[in-house]
């Protein structure tokens, strides 16, 4: 900028590295204006600059002059005029320096007045300054140094600047100016006169000066005098070496140096901070050089003309972006960085700011905002007296933010101006990578293999993270990962999202419509974000950089504030976390977390639990979490080798933990525990799985919105959403989700919450050592079945867990799949046979059932126990009992549960039933009717007739594959007068149903298919259960072909002579006479057809025209019947007689013979007495 004649605002202490310092008290070895109480010592050795060179112009009356100016300046600014002490000590100055110089220059020398500099004055500087020395050094060192400013004008300044700092006259005006500051700071009272200390230590205290015209007076003298390195006091010496080594420049004035060496600090500057990032342990710059350096930059942090190398490259930028920003207290540096990655700024300004931001790294007090702001904070909260830590360490800004962030997250004080300006340098390690030393030495071969030309607003350090997560195909090297863990904590951006730029940029438009309802900066913007990840208000770019920033906070739980905040407590009383170092380097990633969600799920009888501020914090972070699996990093570790192995190709939401669960088996010990227990968790909170949350909201909006609102989940939700799977508001994502659910769950009965809690302890009684939830479920219902078989005095499986046990039954009813033994051996029929049915409701055992005689052998065997088991208990028929629930509640409410089918069966025909529940009965009909075992009604009526009658069918039986009706049709055989009164009522019952509909007479159907096909099309087609295709095979019963099936005709023939409601045809045909001519008539054994084909030849009674002409041709029929199938045994005979229209002939007939037979016996035996007794006589 152009001089100006006004002072400048307080800057750093610049001047307390000059000659006016020395050796132990000098500034380089002094306090900090801003830092913690206790500095590290100056570098030794130093001591004053030399004396100017003895042909250099002379100006010795210059300083007394100029102190004078100096305090003119001061006052002139002032609204008080300059005390007559102070005027009498800047005259008793000019005497005394005027007496020591050559009289040529006694008073009034001015540099206007110099030939060497005259020309470059009047081209460059306004007259009005050439009458203040100190005005027109300010102008001509401003110039850029490229500037054409004569040699000999260059080595007349620098001289001058160099017997101003030398010159003991400055510190008798220091005395006289500054009194009232010398005597309220004890240390500069105590400093030795005359080697001037004394100024150096008013510098050192500038900010805590009250007296305006001592501060205005020190804060002159730093902003014109100390432009060059070589004035800089002990500097020299101290980076002799290093000045060389680096080639940054020459060390002695001559004719053709510059009077700004700026560039020397700024090359020294530069390979300090390449030092710090290449790691070099050579150190070609020396532990005493490195302090000054840094002190060089401490001491220009307050006005940025002081860096004169950043000066002159960002002159123009700051005209540019910072015009009305006031000089002094850092405020221009402040903008400048704000304003570093606009495309506007010129990259020389960039780079020397970056430069500088790197110095701020490794000493924080290279920041004046920073180092001022926080001062009494750094003191109140013992930052810097951590034993055993170097105390260069103690300097570092990552060490401040941490301990700071620390203080901060426990709830300690820390005052608002320096959480401010943390604030700002937090921001400023996430927006440029190269500011930590860390991440450019050790991420260096990363940077170059992934995250090249990215370097601006923290693109750099977001690519490296996204590395570090494993999003990139190249592993990050673990150095590099924990200096990116280091460089997150440091920043702390879960504390504020607006700290990474780059998130902040590509959430923008997610946090304005999603989280508009939370203050701008609050952590839980972070949770607002992680709620609405998957959804549809995220947008693709936020996504990236949310989970590339969750995933190094989830490695650390105190970069989450409001879960540090509020489970701090509970982490040290649980968890010991006081045992670790509180930085948190000592501290496993993830550790602490996963300690806290285990406490947060154990109940009352389990042992400690977390406060309830806690555990709502913890279930709220572990929704979230578990929406990737690399948010979790016990489980990361344990499971990276199995997620390469199984689930490589599983890149989508939620597919990795879905993949992990599903190859559970297969999973390597470590990795299957840690997967088992977050499942086990799942059971107990479906809020979890926050994708089918999401996915079932509609569905448990309307059926499950009772137990959703309840904040205490033990496993009710997904037991209601397992209920509703099939209802119309569930779509395909929520029934997917449900039943992956279901499938896991069969893994382990621990991951079905509700039946671990109700069965636990039977399972470890009656079925120890058994960890698959099938098997368990299969153990414990085999022992609930004969403790019932047996009568048992006291069930051994407890009530609760009986109704859980139902419970799961039921739901392993309705997919295949939650049943491995019945899934496994049919995989390949399911291909097969049913390869478009979808498994849901049961549909697929439904195809599998309808198919059965095409199934492999294996699977027709499973398939056939699993009827056997639905037809004992229909409850556990699901297509069933989904088809038929509101008939159930119809018809059989009041019905036992093993009775069901029973009840629907007796209301089967009922105007109410409905056609899909009864086409569903005649379905389980057909079933049963195939094998007596499927039919436990009959079984039980039938036990002592079976074997009885049907003893070498029973020698053929298979246990796992159907007898195709043949017990039922020898039952038939014996229903007239041979079978017990229960098994005759069941038979009974299987003829009257089997009579209407064909396909519940397995025998008939087996035989007749192709008979039925050829000559009752039109019969079978109509599926109207009244016995017309039955009526039809009998009207033409001769032109069956094949003799199977005339045989089963003729058999039917015979069924319908021993009861009438055998025949539904002539039933209804003769419903009127039977009730008019044969209602005393006992049903049953042929005695009503007996009392109508009486009443047929009775002349006197007159019959209904279609019952006659039906009885007509039954007669027709039966005796048809008699000649192509006569009697197979007496039995049969018998049968025929008692059903025949001449019974009563017949048996009169059958008497007479009977009668004839004993007359001719006993005729017979008595000539053969008397033949006996004739011979006995001879």
């Amino acid at each position: 900028m152009a001089a100006s004649s006004s002072p400048r605002l307080l800057l750093p202490l610049l001047l307390s590295s000059v000659c006016l310092c020395g050796f132990g008290s000098s500034v380089l070895g002094s306090k900090a204006a801003g830092g913690p109480a206790a500095e590290s010592p100056g570098p030794p050795g130093l001591r004053a600059a030399g004396p100017p060179d003895q042909g250099a112009p002379v100006a010795a009356a210059a300083p007394a002059d100029d102190a004078a100016a100096v305090t003119s300046s001061s006052s002139s600014s002032s609204n008080s005029s300059t005390s007559s002490a102070s005027s009498a000590a800047v005259a008793a100055v000019s005497a005394a320096v005027a007496g020591a110089s050559p009289p040529r220059r006694a008073t009034g020398w001015k540099l206007s007045e110099e030939a060497a500099c005259q020309g470059d004055l009047s081209r460059l500087c306004p007259e009005h300054t050439w009458t203040n020395n100190l005005a027109v050094l300010e102008c001509l060192q401003d110039r850029r140094e490229e500037s054409e400013i004569a040699p000999d004008c260059n080595h007349l300044l620098w001289n001058y600047k160099l017997n101003l700092t030398t010159d003991p006259a400055f510190e008798s005006v220091a005395v006289d100016v500054c009194r009232g500051a010398i005597a309220e700071i004890k240390e500069c009272g105590e400093e030795e006169r005359g080697r001037g200390y004394l100024v150096s230590c008013l510098v050192d205290h500038r900010g805590n000066m009250s007296d305006y015209q001592c501060n205005q007076y020190v804060t002159k003298m730093a902003s014109v005098v100390f432009s060059d390195y070589r004035l800089v006091c002990g500097f020299t010496d101290a980076c002799r070496g290093a000045i060389n080594t680096l080639h940054c420049g020459r060390l002695g004035a001559g004719p053709t140096d510059v009077h700004s060496q700026g560039e020397v600090i700024a090359c020294l500057e530069k390979a300090l901070v390449r030092e710090a990032e290449l790691g070099d342990p050579a150190r070609p710059i020396r532990e005493e050089c490195r302090r000054a350096i840094l002190r060089v930059a401490e001491l220009s942090s307050d006005d940025f003309h002081l860096d004169r190398h950043l000066y002159f490259s960002c002159r123009d930028d700051r005209e540019r972006f910072c015009q009305n920003t006031q000089a002094g207290e850092g405020k221009v540096y402040k903008c400048l960085f704000n304003h570093k990655f606009e495309e506007a700024m010129s990259d020389k300004c960039r780079d020397a700011l970056t430069t500088r931001q790197k110095l701020i790294s490794q000493d924080y007090r290279v920041s004046y905002s920073l180092a001022k702001a926080c001062k009494a904070d750094l003191r109140k909260q013992r930052c810097s007296l951590e034993a055993g830590l170097p105390r260069a360490r103690e300097a570092r800004l990552s060490y401040l933010l941490l301990c700071l962030e620390a203080a901060v997250h426990r709830g300690r004080p820390v005052g608002g101006e320096c959480q401010a300006e943390m604030l700002d340098y937090r921001r400023m390690l996430m927006e440029d990578f190269s500011l930590s030393p860390e991440i450019v030495l050790h991420c260096r071969a990363e940077i170059e293999a992934h995250c090249s030309g990215l370097h601006r607003k923290g693109r750099t350090l977001h690519c490296l993270m996204r590395a570090g997560r494993g999003d990139r195909s190249a592993a990050v090297d673990a150095v590099c990962q924990s200096a990116l863990q280091t460089l997150i904590q440091s920043a702390d951006p879960g504390a504020d999202y607006r700290i990474d730029r780059a998130l902040n940029e590509a959430c923008e438009a997610v946090i304005q419509t999603a989280c508009k309802h939370i203050r701008n900066g609050d952590p839980m913007i972070l949770s607002c974000l992680m709620e609405h990840l998957y959804t549809e208000k995220m947008v693709e770019d936020c996504e990236h950089r949310l989970l590339e920033l969750q995933y190094f906070i989830s490695r650390d739980w105190k970069l989450d504030p409001v879960l540090y905040k509020k489970c701090q407590g509970d982490a040290a009383r649980l968890c010991h976390t006081h045992g670790w170092n509180e930085t948190g380097e000592l501290m496993p990633p993830g550790a602490v977390f996963s300690c806290l969600y285990r406490h947060a799920y154990r109940t009352e009888g389990q042992g400690r639990r977390l406060s309830r501020d806690c555990k709502v914090e913890v279930k709220r972070i572990l929704h979230q979490r578990a929406l990737d699996v690399k948010l979790d990093p016990d489980l990361q570790k344990r499971c990276m080798t199995d997620l390469g192995k199984w689930c490589s190709e599983k890149t989508d939401a939620g597919q990795e933990l879905e993949c992990l669960q599903d190859h559970l088996e297969d999973l390597v010990s470590a990795c299957r525990e840690v997967v088992g227990n977050l499942t086990e968790l799942e059971s107990e909170d479906v809020q979890i799985d926050a994708l089918l949350v999401r996915a079932c909201e509609a569905v448990t909006q309307v059926y499950c919105h009772d137990i959703a609102d309840i904040q205490i989940d033990t496993g009710d939700l997904m037991e209601c959403l397992v209920q509703n799977k099939h209802q119309k508001e569930m779509n395909d994502k929520c029934a997917v989700g449900v039943t992956h659910f279901q499938l896991v769950q069969m893994k382990d009965f621990r991951f079905s919450y509700k039946f671990k809690t109700a069965c636990k302890e039977d399972v470890l009684r009656l079925c120890p050592n058994i960890k698959k939830k099938v098997d368990v479920v299969l153990c414990l219902s085999s022992t609930v079945k004969n403790d019932t078989l047996q009568e048992a005095r006291e069930q051994r499986v407890s009530l609760k867990c009986r109704k859980q046990l139902r419970v799961e039954e039921l739901e392993m009813s309705e997919d295949i799949r939650l049943e491995p033994e019945l899934y496994d051996p049919c995989k390949s029929d399911i291909s097969r046979l049913c390869p478009n049915v979808a498994f849901g409701n049961a549909q697929m055992v439904e195809c599998l059932k309808e198919q059965k005689k095409q199934l492999s052998q294996r699977c027709h065997q499973r398939i056939f126990r699993l009827q056997e088991v639905e037809m004992t208990d229909p409850e556990l028929d699901y297509q069933l009992m989904r088809v038929c629930k509101q008939m159930i509640k119809r018809f059989c409410s009041e019905a036992d549960a093993h009775s069901v089918l029973l009840c629907l069966k007796q209301n089967k025909n009922s105007e109410l039933m409905d056609p899909k529940c009864k086409q569903m009965i005649t379905k389980r009909q057909i079933t049963q009717n195939t094998d007596y075992r499927l039919n436990p009604v009959l079984r039980k009526a039938c036990r002592a007739d079976i074997p009885k009658f049907c003893q070498p069918i029973l020698n053929k039986e298979n246990d796992d594959s159907e007898l195709e009706g043949q017990v039922v049709s020898c039952l038939k055989t014996k229903y007239a007068d041979q079978l017990s009164p229960d098994c005759e009522d069941q038979i009974r019952m299987i003829l009257q149903e089997s009579a209407l509909d064909y396909r519940l007479d397995p025998q008939l159907q087996m035989h007749c298919t192709d008979e039925i096909s050829r000559l009752c099309v039109e019969e079978a087609a109509a599926q109207e259960q009244t016995g017309q295709v039955e009526e039809c095979l009998k009207v033409n019963l001769l032109k069956l072909q094949q003799e199977a099936c005339r045989k089963e005709v003729l058999t039917m023939l015979k069924e319908s002579k021993a009861d009438i409601f055998v025949d539904p045809v002539l039933h209804t045909a003769c419903a009127l006479d039977l009730k008019r001519h044969c209602a005393a008539v006992t049903p049953g054994r042929g005695r009503q057809m007996s009392c109508l084909m009486e009443a047929l030849q009775d002349k006197r009674v007159r019959l209904q025209p279609e019952c006659k002409k039906r009885l007509q041709d039954r007669i027709d029929m039966w005796s048809y019947a008699a000649k192509v199938a006569p009697a197979e045994g007496f039995s049969d005979l018998a049968v025929q007689v008692m059903t025949s229209p001449s019974k009563h002939y017949l048996l009169l007939m059958i008497a007479l013979s009977v009668c004839v037979l004993f007359l001719v016996g006993l005729l017979c035996g008595r000539i053969t007495k008397q033949v006996t007794r004739e011979l006995k006589d001879r």
